[in-house]
């Protein structure tokens, strides 16, 4: 990756936050605990799922730059939205979570050296992995559970008219991605 690429990448994974509340005012609350089938996320478990992703994200990326060479964990996000019961959980502190655990991270990256981003983890399900393999995929997250978040609303709007959604065009599946 390029230092142009990078430090726009960084830009972008600092913005998240705004980029997800932004994206949430067109979602009315009245919707987000709907569910458009049983293996799909409501919008609520999005939110939740965001703020456990971004503690492991914080995790992984201090030992990217504290403990370089190190392992760190996967995890089953469907699990833990089940077992943890995301339903149960508030999503305004969710989004609280998010927005602090991220902002440390882009006050942590944005001024790194250019040597730590050659800096690689061990992770259990992925393999190896750089830094720059880990900004990508966080940048990314956001904006990909937000067309989920689409695909939900989509869904809730096509039954509230009495119409069956389109699942093959309309709706992300979570365990696809």
């Amino acid at each position: 990756m390029t230092d142009v690429e990078r430090r726009s990448k960084i830009t972008a994974y600092g913005a998240a936050h705004d980029l997800l509340m932004d994206a949430l005012k067109q979602f009315p609350k009245e919707m987000w605990r709907y569910k458009p089938g049983p293996e799909r996320w409501s919008i609520h478990e999005i939110i939740v799922h965001l703020a456990d992703s971004e503690a492991n994200s914080y995790v992984r990326c201090r030992r990217f730059v504290a403990e370089p060479g190190s392992r760190v964990l996967g995890y089953d996000e469907n699990r833990w939205a089940e077992v943890l019961n995301y339903h149960g959980q508030s999503p305004e502190d969710a989004l609280e979570l998010f927005r602090l655990l991220r902002r440390m991270s882009y006050f942590l990256v944005k001024d790194l050296p250019d040597g730590a981003w050659a800096n690689t983890v061990e992770h259990s399900e992925n393999g190896l992995m750089s830094m720059d393999d880990w900004l990508g995929i966080y940048t990314d997250h956001v904006a990909q559970h937000i067309r989920q978040m689409q695909a939900t609303h989509a869904a809730w709007l096509a039954e509230k008219k009495g119409q069956s959604p389109d699942r093959e065009r309309s709706l992300f599946e979570f365990s696809k991605k």
